[in-house]
């Protein structure tokens, strides 16, 4: 299965929520969800109940989207998330929490998750000093975020480090440096999305 690359609103528009897939335009007026809360498609408006599995597979879908992956990659998660000790759900949202391209965009690096994994990508952060290109990396406590000296220069960058986010409890974050730590393992209630994770273990549970 391919990534998706189609517009990113008609995803919101299908799971019927925001999914603050296209940063600032998500809370302004031009959000598409805003204008058209029907699904995409020519009976998008004739939406019926969902059957106890349609909701289960709904609510995965759009965790899936929240964090930008592919079925393969999701499960895997899922399956290490089972073996650790504790709540499943739980486990899996604090796995998908610590990927390297969302502790980039929680800590205000880049405007949505696409644009943390495009910057991860293109090698512009580097972890504890070294070099990290790869968006699924799965972070630890104490890790260190910083953006590489080169890529400060950039116009993109400086508007990312004026305009400072507030990040989440389990994060540390410069600026001005454009520096961030993990420093600690984020819990439930640190996790500010709409998500009932026990749909998803339901559902794999099957």
């Amino acid at each position: 299965m391919a990534r998706y690359t189609g517009p990113s609103c008609r995803i919101c528009r299908r799971e019927g929520t925001k999914l603050y897939l296209k940063g600032d335009r998500c809370y302004s007026d031009k959000c598409a969800l805003n204008r058209r809360q029907t699904a995409p498609g020519q009976h998008g408006a004739k939406k019926g109940k969902l059957s106890g599995y349609g909701t289960q597979l709904r609510e995965k879908q759009k965790v899936k989207k929240y964090y930008g992956m592919l079925e393969g990659q999701f499960r895997s998660t899922y399956d290490r998330a089972e073996k650790l000790p504790g709540i499943t759900g739980e486990n899996l949202l604090q796995l998908l929490e610590m990927r390297f391209d969302n502790v980039v965009y929680r800590l205000g690096f880049a405007n949505s998750r696409k644009e943390a994994r495009q910057f991860v990508t293109h090698g512009h952060f580097t972890i504890n000093g070294r070099k990290a290109d790869i968006p699924s990396m799965t972070l630890n406590v104490g890790d260190v975020i910083q953006l590489k000296d080169k890529s400060k220069t950039s116009d993109k960058f400086k508007a990312i480090s004026e305009a400072a986010r507030t990040v989440p409890s389990w994060l540390e974050v410069d600026h001005e440096k454009m520096e961030g730590k993990v420093t600690a393992t984020p819990v439930r209630d640190n996790i500010d999305l709409p998500i009932e994770e026990h749909l998803i273990v339901e559902l794999y549970s099957r």
